[in-house]
């Protein structure tokens, strides 16, 4: 279970190269598709997601780190996954809800298919999140 679950964080890398490109170019994150088309986002929504890339870069780092911990069975693993986890689980929960707000006061946040696509990102650092903070209380307990 646990080689599963490191695997899941550990594909979380993918969505920080994603912010690292969305903070060295955001225009080129934009034409790659990693953040929303201007032609479909209110101007606020464009500087709001180029300082949440700025922070993900400080914090989210830390569950992809816990996966490789986790997979080379370190000794501190378990306390990584549960650190990491509480940051994507913080992450994923609170730009959904942004998001949720944000379209809620007619602020349109993108098309329909990028509101899915984040949603659906937004899930997976939910669920991965709390996989690796569960994972990582059995380990201690």
């Amino acid at each position: 279970m646990r080689v599963v679950v490191a695997i899941c964080c550990l594909a979380a890398w993918f969505l920080y190269i994603g912010q690292f490109v969305s903070v060295i170019d955001f225009k080129l994150a934009q034409r790659l598709g990693l953040q929303e088309n201007p032609a479909t986002t209110d101007p606020i929504v464009q500087p709001l997601e180029i300082w949440v890339a700025r922070w993900d870069l400080c914090w989210l780092w830390t569950l992809p780190a816990a996966g490789i911990l986790m997979l080379i069975d370190h000794a501190w693993w378990p306390f990584a996954a549960m650190l990491g986890g509480g940051a994507f689980v913080d992450t994923g929960g609170r730009e959904a809800a942004k998001g949720f707000g944000l379209r809620q006061h007619g602020v349109s946040t993108g098309s329909p298919r990028e509101n899915r696509l984040a949603t659906f990102v937004f899930v997976y650092f939910i669920a991965v999140g709390i996989l690796a903070i569960v994972t990582g209380l059995l380990e201690v307990t």
